[in-house]
């Protein structure tokens, strides 16, 4: 059974930082596309960041324009994990934090392009 589990999270004010962790179990995720997404009360889902297989041990990364430049992705192969490390919070970061994983090749930032999801995580900023 494929499993995506999400922690870390939490609250931070604005300005601070935070990590959340994704631990991928039930297949081996070495060669697919994971990332994150979020959505915030009332709004859609949003592309945050993903990493995708493009040979060897080498990932490409993509994030979303909202993000780029304050979070980092970082993934470990060898234990299915994906972590995000976000810099510089601000309160419109807010919002429940999504794990996904998939054979995605194109259009990352498209949540149809994912196969599995985890719970989510709440990311919570305050001003």
């Amino acid at each position: 059974q494929v499993q995506l589990v999400e922690s870390g999270g939490g609250l931070a004010q604005a300005g601070g930082s935070l990590r959340a962790s994704c631990e991928a179990s039930g297949t081996t995720f070495t060669r697919s596309t994971m990332g994150w997404f979020r959505q915030a009360s009332g709004k859609e889902r949003e592309f945050v960041a993903a990493s995708k297989w493009i040979g060897g041990n080498t990932y490409y990364v993509e994030y979303g324009d909202s993000v780029k430049g304050r979070f980092t992705l970082s993934r470990n192969s060898a234990e299915n994990t994906l972590d995000l490390q976000m810099n510089s919070l601000k309160p419109e970061d807010t919002a429940v934090y999504y794990c996904a994983a998939g054979a995605a090749q194109v259009e990352l930032a498209l949540a149809a392009r994912y196969d599995y999801w985890g719970q989510g995580t709440q990311v919570t900023v305050s001003s």
